[in-house]
């Protein structure tokens, strides 16, 4: 079995058994150590895998950090754990304290479901307070596994591994970057867009009339590519079609029942294709893109997360001028109820990703 489909495994037994993990004991027993186990490291062997390692701080002493991966008697790797249910936001500056007194090259802070991978790229020996790559078990995506399989025992080259955080660092950040563009051009990037394609005078009110433009071609563009890309995943399952005409003697189709009938009459549109592409270009990298599906019916056209109607992520309504999204209760204010979005185009979608993030994370976020 490949190393992913060892960790889609993994993933479906820690969403099984999250949810009745109530102290951190049990989530080191229960989700951490047999993550670790995955990556092919003898857990039970305080040679290799350190159980409260010791990492004072100053004149601090007793300060212990839960395990240490270590090789050649030397710690690479600090691991600090909490509770499967607790946020890791207020603890990275506890990781960050114990990293500077050992000669560590990476850190991982984890709750069991999510691993936030750390080293020291800003300044020799003292931990980057981001991350440079967070990987969420309940969300298997093929670009993260390849970095996390970096760590595993028998691959595990530290010096690569240092170079991939680099470089996963700044390609981070362009992402970032290339993000606050599509929803805000900064007049920087405005006026290089420019000058690439107007020979006018770049004043500030040239910027101001440029601005829409630029965020509308980048999100144009975006939203090309995955309609292209999902226009050839569709041709690749779409079956021969038939010329033939029957032959003498050949049964007659019965007449197809009512709800086959109904399914018949439902045809989905190009612009609920290209919907489906903008949303699904606007979820990357907060879940897997194969987790996410439609379902067109009569009455509205649904995103589904993991292929399932109860975990709808939004309905859409396009059929009509006043273009309709609608929100699961429990995302926006009023909590109880569905809250409704109008477009005037389906391009208003960029400007609904914040929410539709909140959508998807009931189904992902740990908690």
């Amino acid at each position: 079995m490949d190393f992913i489909d060892e960790l889609r495994q993994f993933s479906s037994r820690v969403e099984k058994i999250k949810g009745v993990i109530t102290t951190e004991e049990a989530t080191k027993n229960s989700l951490i150590l047999p993550f670790f186990q995955l990556l092919g490291y003898d857990v039970f062997n305080p040679l290799e895998f350190v159980p409260e390692y010791t990492a004072d701080v100053g004149t601090k002493k007793g300060e212990k950090v839960d395990y240490a991966i270590v090789i050649n008697d030397e710690p690479v790797i600090l691991v600090e754990a909490k509770w499967c249910g607790e946020p890791l936001d207020k603890h990275d500056s506890q990781l960050f304290r114990y990293f500077g007194t050992t000669s560590a090259k990476f850190g991982i802070l984890t709750n069991g479901v999510i691993y936030k991978f750390y080293t020291d790229l800003n300044e020799p020996n003292k931990m980057d307070l981001d991350p440079f790559l967070v990987f969420n078990v309940l969300d298997i995506q093929d670009n993260i596994v390849s970095e996390v399989k970096r760590f595993a025992k028998a691959t595990l080259d530290i010096d690569a591994a240092f170079n991939a955080a680099s470089e996963l660092k700044f390609t981070n950040l362009i992402k970032s970057f290339v993000h606050a563009q599509r929803t805000n051009p900064s007049d920087d990037f405005v006026k290089y867009m420019m000058s690439q394609i107007y020979d006018g005078t770049r004043t500030q009110q040239a910027i101001e009339r440029f601005r829409p433009i630029v965020k509308r071609g980048l999100n144009q563009y975006v939203n090309d590519a995955i309609n292209e890309t999902l226009k050839n995943a569709i041709k690749s399952h779409e079956p021969s079609e038939q010329t033939t005409a029957p032959e003498v003697g050949t049964a007659v189709a019965e007449p197809l029942p009512i709800d086959e009938q109904v399914h018949d009459r439902i045809i989905t549109t190009q612009e609920e294709l290209e919907a489906f592409g903008i949303i699904k270009g606007l979820l990357h990298g907060e879940v897997d893109p194969a987790k996410l599906s439609y379902k067109d019916t009569e009455n509205y056209f649904a995103i589904l997360y993991d292929n399932k109607t109860t975990k709808w992520i939004c309905r859409m309504k396009l059929d009509r001028k006043k273009k309709l999204v609608i929100i699961p209760p429990a995302v926006e204010p009023p909590l109880d109820k569905e809250t409704k979005h109008y477009l005037e185009s389906i391009d208003d979608l960029y400007d609904m990703r914040d929410v539709l993030i909140q959508s998807v994370k009931r189904f992902t976020d740990p908690k």
